[in-house]
């Protein structure tokens, strides 16, 4: 059961939920990929940059404010995730809806608090 997931909006910030998100995914041994506005690293995953093609995408987890989502929306529509995780602050009502008419599952949720109860 690999939900492989992509966290957009990653940092190499130690303080960001991302970075956190990104090393507890590990740890749950599931296989991560990490996009993010600067290049750079999150122990072993790099942080890509652009809108890379990536497949068999389970899960999509943002930690992107609302405004900063729009340029994501057709980008991850074309990945077909499974779902989309909408962590604190991400909350989004029309990309919630446009992911639902494209039936890719969508909640508002914290990634964190999903893995430290075995609910991810």
């Amino acid at each position: 059961m690999n939900k492989k997931t992509l966290v957009i909006g990653a940092s190499t910030k130690p303080s960001r939920y991302s970075f956190v998100a990104i090393k507890r995914l590990l740890e749950k041994s599931i296989e991560v990929k990490a996009l993010g506005i600067q290049p750079g690293s999150v122990g072993p995953v790099p942080i890509e940059t652009g809108k890379p093609d990536f497949d068999n995408i389970d899960t999509v987890t943002l930690y992107l404010n609302a405004k900063n989502q729009t340029d994501y929306y057709d980008y991850v529509i074309s990945l077909n995730p499974k779902r989309v995780i909408f962590n604190p602050g991400a909350e989004n009502q029309e990309f919630l809806e446009k992911l639902e008419k494209n039936n890719i599952k969508a909640e508002e949720a914290c990634t964190l608090v999903m893995l430290s109860i075995d609910g991810y």
